[in-house]
């Protein structure tokens, strides 16, 4: 899949990272580990989304805080353009230890400080490079000194540079709660921020669907849950749809899953796809991110889309108690 100028996803990572990802036998407290195999990515859910389409040829950029230097050479190798805003600090190195069955321990680091006339000035950036996108995809966790509703600003700012730009927003907690309430066209929870978001938990998928019917109710056009080995849930104004994956037995590593997952999605939207013809797409990209190392990202010769069940009605009896989310 591929896209024309117009049909450009921008992507705002407020807290950016690069990524180093060591291989290890196993991890032992207190012991020298010596790797098996070690990488660097550039990292931040929404540069990981960007990264994911532009394996696919989709135009992208990628807005963020600081993510000069390094990040932004990793960025610009990967056909990505990176757009930077002042920061305070330098960008946070995230390690992640893996083991061979793809259990991964993560050490993140706290990253740049925004002060608010920083905060200012990346909200102000989206506006300007709105009005080409298709979508503006704000993800991520918010960086120190920028305030809890940093994503909400971003989408209205999105909707004030670019008025028919579609707005999408992956994030957790207090950010995500006041990002709904901005109204974007879509957010994509995991299960577990979806039930911190609605106060609940949510042991089936019967619990998941009507915590969707709120979330739309309250002006948010489509939610997006991944649910881990039990696939993923697309609840839009078309209709609500469930797929999974065949089960990955070569898991290297769950890091990025779920930002294949919104990429994969947004990829098959943007050409034309139904929502539930995209969940397939975005189910089928999120498992080949787990057979990938480190936080490598999925392209076209990765994703099996046989290995994903057509989209059917949910199973409102399924038991997600037991499954990753």
């Amino acid at each position: 899949m591929s896209g024309a100028a117009g049909d450009i996803v921008v992507t705002v990572t407020p807290n950016p990272s690069l990524d180093r990802t060591v291989e290890i036998p196993a991890l032992t407290r207190g012991a020298v580990l010596r790797a098996t195999a070690h990488r660097v990515d550039p990292g931040g859910k929404g540069v990981n989304v960007s990264r994911v389409l532009a394996r696919f040829g989709h135009p992208t950029l990628a807005v963020m805080p600081g993510g000069t230097g390094e990040l932004a050479e990793l960025l610009r190798a990967a056909g990505i353009q990176p757009v930077s805003t002042p920061a305070r600090g330098v960008t946070r190195v995230n390690t992640a230890l893996v083991e061979p069955d793809g259990t991964t321990t993560k050490v993140n680091e706290p990253g740049v400080e925004l002060a608010a006339t920083e905060v200012d000035v990346l909200v102000d950036t989206v506006a300007v490079h709105a009005a080409p996108a298709a979508w503006v995809v704000s993800a991520g966790s918010v960086p120190r000194g920028a305030p809890d509703d940093l994503h909400a600003r971003i989408v209205s700012a999105a909707r004030r540079g670019g008025p028919g730009t579609r707005v999408a927003v992956d994030t957790s907690g207090p950010a995500l709660a006041a990002a709904v309430a901005a109204c974007p066209d879509l957010v994509k929870p995991n299960v577990a921020e979806l039930a911190e978001l609605v106060g609940h938990p949510l042991p089936r998928l019967a619990d998941v669907l009507a915590a969707t019917d709120e979330i739309r109710a309250g002006g948010v056009g489509t939610v997006l849950v991944s649910m881990g080995a039990a696939g993923a849930l697309v609840a839009t104004a078309e209709g609500t749809w469930h797929c999974a994956a065949e089960p990955v037995t070569a898991v290297r590593s769950t890091v990025g899953a779920g930002d294949s997952t919104l990429a994969g999605y947004l990829l098959a939207r943007t050409s034309g796809a139904s929502p539930a013809d995209a969940l397939v797409h975005a189910v089928a990209c999120g498992a080949a991110a787990v057979g990938l190392p480190g936080t490598a990202v999925p392209g076209p010769a990765d994703v099996d889309i046989t290995s994903v069940k057509p989209a059917s009605a949910p199973p409102e009896s399924l038991d997600l108690t037991g499954e990753a989310s």
